[in-house]
């Protein structure tokens, strides 16, 4: 058997996904699947707030979420994740995916009527968990 040549280059791996869309677009219309983006900034032009995700189909994926710690507590990821959860409706979404970590912000989503699905134990590390949680809108 061949030695497998080693690659960890941001370039590779965007040839990998691309191999994988090109699978799928045998089985699917990928090209329905949309971006979706929310962000915040504050006065001085800084990022405040942002989220980022994609939907397909039925599913909105949730891949990014993050609040300044100054924007924390004030409402602004409510209103933020409010919004997307929105517009995913409105483009055919019936529901949410995300994944979170111990330190993250399970309790907020749960606030927000995610459940949890499954948890991946010992992840990223020993005692850590990674929670998949799912919401219909």
């Amino acid at each position: 058997m061949s030695a497998f040549a080693e690659d960890n280059s941001p370039e590779f791996a965007e040839l990998a996904k691309q191999k994988i869309a090109e699978f799928n677009a045998l089985h699917w219309d990928a090209g329905k699947r949309q971006a979706l983006g929310l962000k915040q900034v504050n006065a001085a032009g800084e990022l405040v707030a942002a989220l980022a995700g994609r939907t397909f189909g039925n599913w909105f994926y949730l891949e990014s979420f993050w609040l300044a710690e100054a924007e924390r507590g004030k409402g602004t990821g409510s209103a933020m994740l409010g919004q997307a959860e929105a517009i995913a409706k409105a483009r055919g979404c019936r529901y949410v995916v995300l994944d979170t970590l111990d330190f993250q912000a399970r309790p907020f989503y749960q606030r927000h009527g995610y459940q949890v699905e499954w948890i991946q134990q010992d992840y990223p590390f020993a005692g850590g968990n990674k929670y998949f949680m799912t919401k219909s809108l």
